[in-house]
């Protein structure tokens, strides 16, 4: 980015002060000096909190992938765009330069016009994370189209969801994947799920295990003769800044995934911004987020907030346990990484092992880390900065989420001073506040309340795809007139930001967003199971985990409760992906619950918890002795 680059913490106060005071003019010189318009916007910013209804550039044109490609190649052409490090570590790594990712990505775009898709339709992308995956994504925006990426773990029944709820006329998938020494049927999983969506009408395939798939035949196209027989050149779609670049799902608490729906031109200025300056990025760098692209990790700062800056990004399709648990780091040492961007669970995994995985490589090539997902807690960022960083290397704990398009809360390296277990200060255009129970802002520093932004950012996803009315309820009626993160937060004695975790029926596992209804309706369909309820537990590696309690009908009670943990666990495997199986799963007669029917998650967390130190009046439940029942029978 040529302007607003921040080196120093003055620096950082003067640009906050200036984003606060105006923040139009703070953004539009931002937009102004560091992108390719077609056309130039003629209002910045237009907004209603109160409608949900949030503008960004209005009617300025543009194509993002212009932004992360074309601009780029009459300098940095032969510079490496991505690295891909396969799976197996015997696999040579691919390097692929800017005009190598330019001319894939016209192929690609050629061959999706093709097959008939144009501006505004919907492709979902259920791929492994290979070079594909990334130029996939670059070619629907290059011609208009939204694309709608579904993280390859999850099952058909999920995928089915996904594709029918935002009406996608195509899938991109492959053969399969590689994880580990797993090798997982990707387009099997496709075919079950195209079962039930009436609206794909194609299915390009890429070939990736080399494995017999079964293919229907005017629906299903291998890829690879497609991209030989097309064009290397394509000319750029022209987008208005507020055409949807993308869909991307989320947990909801309550109903089915989220659609959380992104446009163009507001992301882009934001995403190559907190690029630029959270992960100090340089000339001859090399980033490395460990991220899938099926999250919005992947989508901002693997493939967009990257290529903006004409970075190199790499991509891993691997598993950091396999073949060891010191891939992480023999592929930092491989591609002397600069940047190192992972979750807290990897982090929390990879300490409970010997050091040695760690110490037989040389990291000396890294000067920063980073971490996302969830809040990191104090043991794991010292192993990481300790062990990882050799205390040399300053840690970016990053808060954002699929909703905020980009990170809203984060030291900047060499600039912020860090402190474990906090995101430290809002970047620039961020304005947190903290909300009591009674709706008012709360005062001053050495506080906590629930944590909503103020004033909109570019980034913000504008919509939920198909119910704006949804949106409005999640994110803006709690708090009228501002963005209701859903998150709990501090603020310590300096007005850095601690979170402190989700407020409502989502948890974080593992970096995933989970909602525990769709959990619970998975587990209620099993025959043997009257009613459940998830609630999260604190987990070494994971961070959270799940705690199921299940009620039983009474023809369950006579069957063997180990097969009918692992029928529930494989039920919740089907319906939403291995990532939502239950840790632990206690039987019980009854749930507490208000007079209203209301369960009582709270204390049903203590529980899981094991603190029985205060549940409150109990007195009030409809069956308060059911307390002390599931209390005695906790799985410890």
């Amino acid at each position: 980015m040529k302007s607003y680059s921040i080196k120093n913490l003055e620096q950082y106060f003067k640009q906050y002060k200036k984003s606060v005071q105006n923040p139009e003019k703070f953004w539009n010189k931002i937009a102004e000096e560091n992108f390719v318009w077609y056309q130039k916007w003629n209002k910045v910013l237009a907004y209603d909190m109160t409608e949900a209804s949030i503008k960004w550039f209005l009617n300025a044109k543009l194509n993002i992938t212009k932004n992360c490609i074309d601009r780029h190649l009459s300098k940095r052409g032969n510079k490496t765009a991505i690295i891909f490090e396969p799976n197996n570590p015997n696999e040579p790594a691919q390097h692929i330069t800017y005009l190598d990712l330019y001319e894939r990505v016209c192929k690609l775009s050629n061959v999706l016009k093709e097959q008939g898709i144009r501006k505004g339709d919907r492709v979902c992308i259920y791929l492994p994370m290979i070079p594909e995956l990334a130029i996939s994504v670059l070619a629907c925006a290059r011609i208009g189209a939204i694309h709608s990426v579904v993280f390859a773990g999850f099952s058909a029944s999920a995928l089915t969801t996904r594709i029918n709820d935002s009406d996608c006329k195509m899938v991109i998938t492959s053969d399969g994947g590689f994880r580990g020494d797993k090798t997982i049927d990707l387009k099997t999983i496709v075919n079950n799920a195209l079962d039930k969506c009436p609206c794909v009408e194609k299915v390009l395939v890429v070939k990736r295990t080399n494995t017999t798939v079964e293919m229907k035949p005017g629906r299903d196209f291998w890829l690879a003769p497609l991209m030989e027989n097309a064009l290397a050149d394509h000319v750029a779609e022209i987008m208005d800044a507020e055409d949807p670049l993308f869909i991307l799902y989320t947990s909801g608490s309550t109903g089915k995934p989220k659609g959380m729906m992104h446009t163009t031109g507001g992301y882009m200025v934001y995403t190559a911004y907190t690029f630029k300056n959270i992960f100090q990025y340089e000339e001859n760098d090399v980033f490395w987020c460990t991220a899938d692209i099926g999250w919005i990790t992947g989508h901002s700062y693997i493939v967009y907030g990257p290529l903006l800056n004409g970075a190199t990004t790499l991509m891993f399709e691997g598993i950091p346990s396999y073949p060891d648990f010191g891939r992480f780091w023999e592929v930092v040492e491989k591609h002397k990484v600069n940047q190192f961007y992972t979750a807290p669970t990897a982090i929390r995994a990879l300490a409970k092992e010997n050091v040695s995985y760690v110490e037989k490589h040389d990291l000396s090539s890294l000067k920063l880390l980073g971490t996302v997902g969830e809040p990191i807690n104090e043991e794991a960022w010292h192993w990481y900065n300790d062990h990882i960083g050799k205390k040399n290397c300053p840690i970016v704990d990053t808060w954002w989420q699929t909703e905020t398009g980009g990170i809203l809360i984060s030291p900047i390296p060499f600039v912020t001073p860090t402190k474990p277990t906090y995101a430290t200060l809002p970047l620039p255009g961020i304005q947190p506040v903290l909300m009591d129970e009674r709706r008012n802002e709360v005062e001053g520093n050495l506080s906590s309340g629930s944590l909503c932004i103020k004033f909109p950012w570019p980034s913000i996803a504008r919509t939920i795809w198909g119910d704006h009315q949804r949106y409005k309820e999640t994110y803006f009626k709690a708090f009228p007139g501002k963005y209701f993160t859903g998150d709990g937060a501090l603020r310590d004695e300096v007005g850095y930001y601690r979170i402190t975790g989700r407020v409502d029926d989502v948890i974080i596992v593992s970096g995933h967003n989970l909602g525990t209804a769709p959990i619970e309706d998975a587990i209620n369909e099993h025959p043997a199971v009257a009613e459940s309820a998830i609630v999260g537990f604190s987990h070494d590696v994971k961070g959270n985990a799940l705690y199921g309690f299940v009620i039983l009908k009474e023809e369950g009670e006579s069957r063997v409760r180990e097969n009918l943990s692992k029928e529930i666990n494989q039920l919740i495997s089907d319906h939403i992906g291995p990532i939502a199986k239950l840790d632990k799963i206690q039987f019980v007669s009854g749930l507490p619950k208000t007079r209203s029917g209301k369960i009582m998650r709270r204390i049903l967390r203590k529980i899981a918890e094991g603190d029985f130190s205060n549940f409150g009046d109990i007195s009030t439940l409809l069956n308060p002795e059911v307390v002390e029942e599931i209390k005695n029978g906790r799985i410890s």
